[in-house]
């Protein structure tokens, strides 16, 4: 009977990293969850999230597809409650030269991070606005601001959702729905094996802790707040990128993302 009186948090990319530590979170401040991510390992992270004290309905479904979309809303529905936050969170990278990357790896970038990512927020979105009440925390990213040399495809797709995230907080600034835009920098996840990036200086330097850049994120969406860049290294680097030529962004990035830029 209580936990039919807790608010319900969906939450994407969950079996690991910040949507994982997201979900902690969440089911910490009191919501239940319906968590996915396209890997099975998202089982065991609904058995630890359980053991917060918190209802847990986990799906492995590919995002990238309207199939597993579809799929994911529909378990949304099964559970008769409103959705009073959506962490969109599920993204993946990639690394290496695009001309070097097979079609169908770039293209699950783009399908992940934004076909799928947009199609789950119109979806939510919608049941938001007919109740006027909701709160959205997309994962964008301070890759957002650069070009992405060695990661071109990655990059492009967190500067359309940074972007995007803007454009939507506006378009409802006259409602009870609250967007809000997570940009971290690198982040101490499984992203960096996953894109092949390991050979590279940013998959061998240190980065920012999952649990840290969450928080950040969690409370910038209680509190109703915009875009928020987590740590202050990556305050500045985001600053830093608003005054820099495009050109000179890219040859930056390409020191830290071209392969073998790691080794020492």
């Amino acid at each position: 009977m209580a936990s039919a009186i807790r608010p319900l948090a969906v939450v994407t990319g969950a079996s690991s990293g910040i949507g994982f530590e997201l979900a902690k979170i969440a089911a910490k401040e009191g919501f239940d969850l319906v968590v996915a991510a396209d890997e099975p390992e998202i089982e065991r992270a609904a058995i630890e999230l359980g053991k917060l004290g918190t209802e847990v309905k986990a799906l492995d479904v590919n995002l990238a597809t309207p199939e597993g979309v579809e799929r994911l809303y529909a378990a949304i529905e099964t559970t008769g409650r409103p959705v009073e936050a959506l962490f969109a969170n599920a993204g993946r990278g990639l690394g290496k030269a695009f001309l070097d990357q097979d079609p169908a790896d770039w293209r699950r970038v783009v399908d992940t991070n934004i076909t799928g990512t947009l199609c789950l927020i119109q979806k939510v979105g919608r049941d938001m606005r007919s109740r006027n009440n909701g709160r959205i925390l997309i994962t964008g990213s301070i890759a957002g601001f650069m070009p992405g040399t060695f990661q071109a495809v990655y990059n492009g797709t967190k500067a359309f959702i940074d972007s995007f995230a803007a454009a939507l907080r506006n378009e409802l600034k006259d409602t009870k729905i609250t967007v809000t835009c997570l940009m971290p920098g690198p982040t101490d996840t499984e992203f960096f094996q996953r894109a092949d990036l390991m050979d590279t200086k940013v998959g061998q330097e240190e980065k920012d802790d999952p649990a840290e850049v969450a928080q950040v994120g969690f409370d910038a969406m209680m509190k109703g707040e915009g875009d928020v860049v987590s740590g202050w290294k990556n305050k500045l680097q985001s600053a830093v990128a608003h005054v820099t030529p495009s050109g000179m962004l890219a040859e930056q990035h390409r020191k830290m993302a071209e392969p073998g830029s790691g080794k020492h």
